[in-house]
């Protein structure tokens, strides 16, 4: 028999399922392109974020050789991306409120509010020379049949590498010993105030949820879908905590896989997904093969090792509460801005010279498809194998 309360614990207070969670990304984020058109992905938001207030600081952006190729025009409410940012926000919000795993958390130290602004300054710098982050450039950009993303993402998985030697190394090491806690010890709730967050997520639910229904009814509806999208993507990656950076991170630290693996799952879901639509006539997003993807992978890898989340992580972390994301989204559109100021310079030898590679015209549509197929297999298989070398370094066996 339905039970409410049932409901309410298993799906809207509890943290869900990490596999189930990243595959319905890829399931929905395969619709999402063909619904909208474009493919899930934020950074290209914040830039513009930083063109307009650049603009509101009195200078002349127009000419701008980046804001030509990602568009300045209109405002976070009229653009597909803007409204998309507002769902998820929408989402992130109404998860943590019905979790009540919202806390006001202070840095721990001066040293990782720098962490935080330089390692997002990175990896917004990185994110945008490579067209994209861990979303527009390997979750979503490898379903496009877009070599960039696959050499962006080769990349990113030396500089998430590199960055985690240097986060677990010298000053950046963090100093906080862990302590074994009394199995006596009871954790005190308050239920008026559980109730009243629980209120609070849900207005931040209907809020989301109603924005997008009123775009379709009296705007555009392919914002309203947008929005309703967003609202999905961000409810799922705060109730899976879903982090695109400990994914690769964990590989090399832990040892853990259960991330990466289910995000390469979720990948060769949407691909096929993604692939019926490109046959159906929806263009796919292609980027220069270029060395801007190759540097730019690697600046977002090590970046958002540093910084300790990516684009997608440091959204619903902030929303937690969690101060020194605030902080990592602060950099994001710094470093974003950043690459827009210096791109004019820097394209014509890093992107605007190579090719845009379309895997299904390079290899046919069924070759492509096959293609990228396999390079999807060759990345599980390095990610066990990788799990398979860190245990035996440590000595671990019988380890999943």
């Amino acid at each position: 028999m339905f039970s409410f309360a049932n409901f309410r614990k298993k799906f809207l207070e509890d943290f869900w399922p990490i596999m189930p969670a990243v595959a319905a990304l890829g399931l929905l984020s395969a619709y999402y392109f063909g619904l909208t058109g474009t493919y899930w992905a934020v950074t290209g938001e914040f830039t513009r974020w930083g063109g307009h207030l650049l603009k509101t600081l009195g200078v002349d952006v127009g000419d701008w050789g980046y804001f030509k190729i990602i568009g300045l025009q209109g405002n976070i409410l009229t653009r597909v991306d803007g409204v998309m940012i507002i769902g998820m926000f929408a989402g992130c919000t109404a998860a943590a409120f019905w979790g009540n795993n919202v806390k006001f958390r202070l840095p721990v130290s001066k040293l990782r509010v720098f962490q935080a602004l330089l390692g997002g300054f990175i990896a917004g710098f990185g994110a945008r020379l490579g067209m994209g982050c861990n979303l527009a450039s390997f979750f979503t950009g490898i379903p496009q049949f877009s070599a960039h993303a696959w050499a962006f993402s080769v990349a990113m998985i030396f500089g998430v590498y590199l960055g985690a030697k240097v986060a677990l190394t010298g000053k950046f090491k963090s100093s906080i010993k862990m302590q074994k806690v009394g199995e006596g010890i009871t954790i005190r709730k308050d239920d008026k105030e559980i109730k009243s967050r629980f209120k609070i997520g849900t207005a931040a639910f209907i809020f989301g949820v109603g924005l997008g229904v009123y775009l379709i009814a009296f705007g555009s509806a392919k914002l309203g879908i947008a929005t309703l999208f967003g609202v999905s993507f961000g409810l799922i990656i705060s109730k899976a905590q879903i982090c695109f950076t400990s994914a690769f991170r964990d590989i090399f630290t832990t040892g853990r896989t259960a991330m990466a693996k289910a995000l390469i799952i979720a990948m060769m879901i949407s691909t096929i997904g993604v692939f019926s639509y490109i046959m159906l006539g929806t263009p796919p997003k292609i980027m220069w093969f270029g060395l801007n993807a190759v540097v730019g992978g690697f600046l977002f890898g090590f970046g958002i090792v540093l910084a300790g989340g990516c684009e997608c992580g440091w959204m619903y972390r902030a929303v937690e509460g969690q101060v020194h994301f605030w902080i990592v989204g602060l950099g994001n559109v710094l470093g974003s801005t950043a690459l827009a100021i210096v791109w004019d310079d820097i394209a014509p030898f890093m992107a605007l010279n190579f090719p845009k590679v379309n895997l299904l015209q390079t290899f046919g549509n069924y070759g492509g498809l096959f293609v990228n197929y396999a390079l999807l297999m060759l990345l599980l298989t390095w990610v066990l194998y990788a799990q398979r070398i860190y245990f035996k370094k440590k000595g671990i066996t019988n380890a999943k």
